[in-house]
């Protein structure tokens, strides 16, 4: 064997030694998923359902702060034929000036985040992690026209990505 086929040899070798070296070094080191789960989570901070939720399995109550008279109703029959579960309707106490506004708790997380898509990520979100419920509160301003489709959903949906904690909570390992 010639000198220019053992070094390469020897060169080849050298590399493959320090991939496996910084693949066994990623590996350990891999913090994903283990730094944000439940176990890690510091006393008395919420659990939160990040879970993505299917339209039926999503509690909602619906609230006009506009002065356009039943607007709260037809967007409730709205959502309800989308098969989402409406539990209450009716008019809020003061007025908003944006599209929406989604209040719900630690349980209401993965719901909120749907319902985000169907406002096309402009309705504004207000995170009580005191709430014990897992129904989302969605509050209808003036600047609400219409409910999104099937398709702006699908894209809004991949824009937002997963859902994620709020913070001061932690999320619920995903089962």
């Amino acid at each position: 064997m010639s000198f220019a086929r053992v070094r390469a040899l020897v060169v080849v070798g050298l590399l493959a030694v320090l991939a496996l070296v910084f693949v066994i070094v990623a590996v350990i080191r891999d913090t994903q998923g283990s730094a944000s789960t439940a176990e890690s989570c510091p006393d008395g901070w919420p659990r939160a359902d990040v879970t993505l939720r299917e339209p039926k399995d999503v509690k909602i109550n619906v609230f006009n702060a506009t002065d356009e008279p039943g607007l709260a109703g037809s967007v409730a029959d709205d959502f309800r034929n989308r098969k989402f579960q409406v539990k209450k309707e009716g008019n809020a106490k003061k007025g908003v000036e944006d599209v929406a506004v989604l209040r719900y708790g630690p349980k209401g997380v993965g719901s909120a985040h749907l319902l985000r898509a169907y406002f096309l990520n402009n309705a504004d979100q207000e995170y009580d992690p005191k709430r014990t419920d897992d129904t989302v509160d969605v509050v209808l301003g003036n600047g609400f026209q219409q409910l999104a489709t099937t398709t702006e959903v699908n894209q809004s949906l991949g824009d937002l990505g997963s859902p994620v904690a709020p913070p001061g909570s932690c999320p619920m390992p995903v089962k």
